[in-house]
């Protein structure tokens, strides 16, 4: 076999998938997407400088465009196969880096929105890092169609969760934002009986899948769904069995 160098840049190989964080500090636990040991293959990191919790959820900063674009052409430089981000919100981002760059760009988990819809046929319910500030234009920049039925809740009534991602002190209550998310997920089902499926937004929230699986039953979708995704796309096996 003969083996060839994919670009002349690159000095070490073998991280497929290349994930944008925001320039933020508080605990990333396992099953986070800032957390390496949640992906059972490498990924690469890259922060977007200046691109804060606040700056891209709250204002919505059409300035932050240029260091995501600077951050996603960085990863594609490095070597890896397709990049991704850290905040459901980088939708807003979603057509212009993907124009940006030579690679497949997914940056958002509401991506997977039209898929589920498709493969239910019912209503799907979205948690959010705050629900307030999820507009239609994160939506429609996801492929959202606007006859999609969902059902939109969100974490900013969880003080736990506030503080340690909004407000952060370096602390984060595990049990205090399982439980909060955990609460948002089960009111959601009891409010919309059609429920199908459940999409966890937030970057933050799959540490909690498993749980709220677990108290709704129902099909749940999050970043981490979506990148071993796109993963397994890229790095095929030979299958290997007997007939």
């Amino acid at each position: 076999m003969i083996y060839t160098t994919r670009s002349r840049r690159q000095n070490w190989t073998g991280e497929t998938v290349g994930i944008m964080v925001l320039d933020c500090e508080y605990p990333y636990i396992p099953g986070n997407v800032a957390n390496a040991t949640t992906f059972s293959f490498p990924v690469r990191y890259a922060v977007v400088e200046g691109a804060d919790n606040h700056r891209l959820i709250f204002d919505r900063d059409p300035a932050l465009l240029e260091p995501f674009i600077a951050a996603a052409r960085k990863l594609e430089a490095e070597g890896v196969r397709a990049i991704t981000g850290a905040c459901g919100f980088m939708s807003l981002f979603q057509k212009e880096i993907a124009a940006a760059v030579n690679i497949p760009v997914f940056m958002s988990s509401l991506l997977q929105v039209p898929f589920i819809h498709n493969i239910t046929g019912k209503r799907v319910g979205i948690i959010s890092a705050d629900s307030a500030n999820l507009t239609e234009e994160h939506l429609v920049k996801s492929g959202i169609a606007r006859e999609t039925l969902l059902a939109v809740g969100g974490m900013e009534k969880c003080e736990a969760f506030r503080q340690a991602i909004f407000f952060p002190d370096g602390t984060l209550d595990d049990d205090a934002v399982r439980e909060g998310v955990v609460g948002v997920a089960t009111e959601l089902q009891r409010q919309y009986p059609d429920l199908g499926a459940i999409l966890l937004e937030c970057s933050d929230l799959p540490p909690y899948a498993h749980d709220v699986q677990r108290a709704t039953g129902l099909p749940v979708f999050d970043f981490i769904t979506m990148i071993d995704y796109v993963h397994a796309s890229l790095v095929h096996s030979r299958y290997a069995g007997w007939v």
